[in-house]
This record gives structure tokens, C-alpha cells and sequence, in this order.
């Protein structure tokens, strides 16, 4: 059992969220230098994660949940198909829009990067005490359903859907 009861605050538990959240992009670094693939600049990664949990999208909905305006969106989406990561397709809906897709080659980048993530954080978490760790994994489960409707993703249909990190 923890020694003291967590904040319970949104604001209180917000600054500690986020005072982890930047230990995790220390350690997310680590891992992306390890990487075969190499590192992918952050907006770049971010577009690709919601690609692949949304198995297809348009370039405006992209947007939408980056907050990224209209221009932006489309200059980073023709980088990502530049780099082979990305696949556009016509839209079986609309003549006018294209749907985004994961390449082969951008599904294995992310699954290498994810892989060498889970690593650098795995050796933290085993010096955890295994009840801490459930206390943790309940608690990241509900940020993460929270999370996901904050920002307009549809719930996910299974674990590897709901991989936004």
C-alpha cells in the first residue's frame, strides 16, 4: 500500500501527470535513439499514432484531433507519404477527400519505436512493488479512456487500437 494517499486534485494530479510525462519524453528519447529506425520528429510521430488508431482518417478529422490547422496538416502528410509512411487513398465516400492510411513500412516504424519505448520504461517499473504497479495501471487505464474522449478518438475496439502514447 503507498505510504500517502495521491493527490486528489485535478490540478494537483495534473502537475504530477505532467512532471511524469517528462520524465517518459527522457526516457522515450533514449528509446527512440535505439530504435532501428531512428528518431521522428514528435508532430510527425503524434499524426502516425492516430493514423493507425483510427485505421483510416481524413486529413481534416487528422487535424482536428492535433489541433492543427488545414495547411500544416497536409505539409506534414506530404512528408510522412515522402518517407514511406504514409499512404493516401481515394475516400470511398468523397470524390474530393483522400483518406490516410499507415503504410507497411509506417506500421513497422511505429511497432519498432513502441517496442524500444516499453523497454526503457519496463526498467522502471520493475523497481516498482507490484502493488504500486496496480494501483498505476488502474489509474493510466482511466487517463487513457479519459484521454481518448478528450480529444475526439473513438473508444478503442482492443489493446493495440488503443495505443495513442
Amino acid at each position: 500500500m503507498p505510504r500517502n494517499l495521491p493527490p486528489r486534485n485535478p490540478e494537483q494530479v495534473a502537475d504530477t501527470a505532467n512532471r511524469v510525462a517528462e520524465l517518459l519524453e527522457v526516457l522515450w528519447g533514449r528509446a527512440q535513439e535505439k530504435a532501428p529506425s531512428g528518431p521522428i520528429p514528435p508532430s510527425q510521430l503524434r499524426a502516425l499514432k492516430v493514423i493507425e488508431a483510427q485505421r483510416s482518417v481524413n486529413q481534416r478529422t487528422l487535424g482536428d484531433v492535433l489541433g492543427t490547422g488545414p495547411s500544416s496538416i497536409s505539409r506534414l502528410c506530404d512528408r510522412l507519404e515522402a518517407t514511406g509512411l504514409l499512404e493516401r487513398i481515394p475516400s470511398a465516400t468523397s470524390r474530393r477527400e483522400v483518406e490516410l492510411t499507415l503504410s507497411a513500412q509506417g506500421a513497422k516504424v511505429l511497432e519498432e519505436l513502441r517496442q524500444a519505448r516499453m523497454r526503457e520504461v519496463e526498467a522502471v517499473l520493475e523497481t516498482m512493488a507490484p502493488a504500486h504497479l496496480g494501483i498505476l495501471a488502474e489509474g493510466l487505464e482511466q487517463l487513457q479512456q479519459a484521454a481518448r474522449a478528450h480529444v475526439g478518438l473513438h473508444p478503442a475496439e482492443d489493446e493495440d487500437a488503443s495505443a495513442i502514447a
